[in-house]
């Protein structure tokens, strides 16, 4: 594979991007890297890519494999491991929400049940949890939300997205024709 301008930029700009995914620099630009890889690359071609160490190349590819997001396969006549990303950008970004939702957005739910269970014995705590029942129904809806979305085929997924806009509309719509006050407007 050769490392053109155009993949080093990507490359590149993943591996920035990588600690705001939740994954750090090296695991960014090795699944960077295999993503644009045109066949399974294994892991001393990686490091000889990225100029990385064997033994990071390593570390990264165990992290994306516990995310589910590369397939690791062999060539016969081979020993080694051959490793390559998901094909489909759908299921890449399935896989991601599922995982970021169960390191994420699970812990906080528990939380958040269990602060909501606790006896508030003084006033300040009353407070405090009826802000916390807000953050827990808004974080429960979006939850239940992201399970109905899991379940849509990438081409509903797509159209529900494009529609984005055209359903603000209709809900304001909705609501002055039923005299409901919106204040976004």
């Amino acid at each position: 594979m050769q490392m053109t301008p155009l993949i080093l930029t990507f490359v590149s700009h993943f591996g920035e991007m990588g600690s705001r995914w939740g994954f750090n620099r090296t695991v960014g630009q090795v699944y960077a890297l295999l993503f644009v890889a045109e066949h399974p690359l294994h892991a001393d071609e990686i490091a000889e890519h990225l100029s990385f160490s064997r033994s990071n190349v390593s570390i990264g590819l165990k992290e994306l494999q516990g995310w589910g997001l590369i397939r690791q396969s062999r060539i016969p006549g081979d020993r080694r491991e051959y490793f390559s990303s998901l094909g489909d950008v759908w299921q890449i970004f399935r896989v991601v929400a599922a995982e970021r939702r169960r390191r994420e957005v699970a812990p906080t739910l528990t939380v958040l049940r269990e602060s909501l269970l606790a006896p508030a014995t003084e006033p300040v705590d009353q407070y405090a949890q009826e802000r916390m029942r807000e953050m827990y129904e808004l974080v429960d809806l979006a939850n239940t939300w992201f399970d109905d979305l899991q379940r849509l085929s990438p081409e509903s997924m797509a159209q529900l997205m494009k529609m984005g806009a055209k359903v603000q509309k209709l809900l304001n719509a909705k609501d002055r024709l039923f005299g409901v006050s919106n204040n976004s407007d």
